[in-house]
């Protein structure tokens, strides 16, 4: 009975009141928070112990660089929760669980891999090497499955802990972020492509034709006349610029033949120079036709030498002079300022070891490649006159090549203020690729932009991209002259050496932020072949994409 009237008692009582407010005391873990209005600093001085006291208490996050420990660690719970099939704990072990979880499921539910081994080699840093075995079956057919791939270990910032940073290619080297692997019929038949004499192209006797042959697979698999086999690929995601890819082919298909422009001794000597140097690419074409006749790349991934959109730098010059010759700003044999420094648009430009030319004509100009020269001439034009030069004389910038395969047609957008004159040298926005710079070249040669094909428009009756006008004939010829005294005289004089007859050539260098050594360009011609490279990296390009352009002009075709 006592304890009943004390509970009772409790029940009873009111609040307390305090300064005429109403101060509610809420129980729990013997801590009493407070709401007081007006209660005087007494109260705040409370409350902000309180909350030092919460933050005290707060587990800390750490941070710092991961230990071997945690990298190991980390790579060994995803892997063997991996290969044990526990795809959940495998997805909580990466930065990404839910992409983790999708494309873990479909290894085993779509691309029908099991029996999956993984060896984790030895880490290097963060970075952890594996090899992965394992079986492709498929209503019956089955082939054994080996790669090797590799993990990057990262620090959560939020939580601290470690865990796999997640990107497609941590399932298989050759996933990019949004791609998927299935095995099954393939929806494309295999081709056989052939060189322009009936010979057989392969990825093995030209490394650099890969995503070629991928391309020529995609666009003409079902026009060829073959037949689909079953096959693990790499189907890109929505909006790639790649072609899907097979990884293992379970039973064949018949393929259809696709013949093509390549040279096989062009190709073979394109190949042999982008080994040479590192990120190398190049492209040669016939002017007379637009045939490609060679595209090589020393790295055997991306496409750069078709696909590639990178700031062409001083090979530009060569569209710029044929706008400021057509709008009579500039003439070969007339005196043109080359100062050391001219200031357009709030950016003072300079030319290359701030030399100058006093006195000199624009041939001098062109052939030493000084950017004052033509940023001088900035003012005098509008904002959409290199764009507008770029897409009507040399079929760039629109976006409607169609070559067989997929390739970028180069980028000159309507810029203005500083970011106009710089575009006038081949910096700002403007991008192209050694296929562009080719065509340029061979449109200088012949007179008229024909668009570059790897695959006559006769196979499948596509149309070809087209320049609405050409050049006047004096312009050309000054254009011609030009070239021809670079290569003679001029910054491309060393790599053309040796090489003879009808020739002209443009050298680049092109910035890039964050890049010690710019990209080196050469773009060339000799009778009815036309070329064009690029370094990355390199430095200027007559000494790095020189010699390789110009060692498959010497060739013929």
């Amino acid at each position: 009975m006592g304890n009943r009237r004390r509970v009772a008692e409790r029940r009873k009582t009111k609040p307390a009141v305090v300064g005429g407010m109403i101060a509610v005391v809420v129980g729990g873990a013997g801590l009493g928070v407070y709401a007081l209005y007006g209660a005087g600093a007494a109260a705040d001085d409370r409350t902000q112990n309180t909350s030092a006291s919460a933050e005290d208490h707060k587990p800390k996050v750490k941070t710092g660089p991961l230990s071997a420990t945690e990298v190991t660690s980390t790579a060994t719970t995803f892997l063997t929760s991996w290969q044990q099939g526990k795809v959940t704990t495998a997805a909580a072990a990466t930065s990404d669980t839910k992409a983790a979880t999708a494309l873990l499921t479909g290894y085993t539910k779509d691309a029908h891999i099991s029996g999956v081994t993984l060896t984790p080699g030895t880490p290097t840093g963060a970075k952890v090497p594996f090899s992965v075995k394992g079986t492709v079956s498929y209503k019956g057919l089955t082939k054994p499955l080996t790669y090797a791939g590799s993990l990057t270990v990262v620090r959560n910032t939020g939580t601290g802990k470690p865990q796999v940073d997640w990107h497609s290619a941590v399932v298989h080297p050759d996933l990019q972020d949004g791609d998927t692997l299935v095995t099954g019929e393939s929806g494309t038949p295999p081709v056989k492509a052939v060189d322009r004499d009936g010979g057989e192209i392969t990825e093995a006797t030209y490394p650099s034709l890969g995503t070629v042959l991928d391309g020529l697979r995609e666009k003409y698999g079902k026009k060829a006349g073959g037949k689909a086999g079953i096959e693990l690929r790499v189907i890109r995601a929505k909006g790639s610029k790649s072609s899907d890819k097979t990884l293992v082919e379970l039973s064949k298909g018949t393929p259809g033949t696709v013949r093509t422009t390549l040279n096989p001794k062009l190709q073979a000597a394109a190949e042999a120079q982008v080994a040479k140097q590192a990120k190398s690419s190049v492209v040669v074409l016939r002017p007379s036709t637009g045939e490609i006749l060679a595209v090589a790349n020393a790295g055997h991934g991306f496409n750069t030498a078709f696909q590639g959109s990178l700031a062409p730098g001083s090979t530009m010059k060569v569209v710029t002079s044929s706008l400021l010759i057509e709008k009579d700003l500039a003439s070969a044999d007339k005196p043109h300022p080359c100062p050391k420094y001219v200031t357009y648009g709030g950016w003072k430009f300079q030319n290359d070891d701030k030399f100058e030319i006093k006195g000199g004509t624009f041939k001098a100009s062109f052939a030493r490649s000084c950017n004052t020269a033509f940023i001088s001439q900035a003012g005098k034009l509008d904002n959409d006159s290199l764009t507008k030069q770029a897409q009507q004389v040399f079929g760039l910038s629109m976006n409607n090549w169609a070559i067989g395969v997929p390739s970028f047609d180069g980028s000159v957008p309507v810029q203005s203020a500083a970011q106009k004159a710089a575009s006038l040298i081949g910096q700002g926005g403007v991008r192209m690729n050694p296929l562009n710079m080719a065509s340029v070249s061979a449109t200088i040669e012949s007179g008229t932009f024909r668009q570059p094909y790897l695959v006559s428009p006769s196979v499948d009756h596509r149309t070809l991209a087209t320049a609405s006008r050409t050049m006047s004939s004096g312009t050309l010829s000054q254009l011609r002259e030009l070239m021809a005294y670079t290569a003679g005289y001029g910054t491309a004089a060393e790599a053309m050496s040796g090489v003879y007859g009808n020739v002209g050539a443009k050298t680049g260098s092109a910035e890039v932020d964050g890049q010690k050594k710019p990209n080196g360009w050469f773009t060339a011609y000799r009778g009815d072949l036309a070329a064009a490279g690029v370094v990355q990296a390199g430095g200027h390009g007559g000494d790095t994409a020189g010699p390789i352009v110009a060692a498959l002009l010497k060739m013929g075709g």
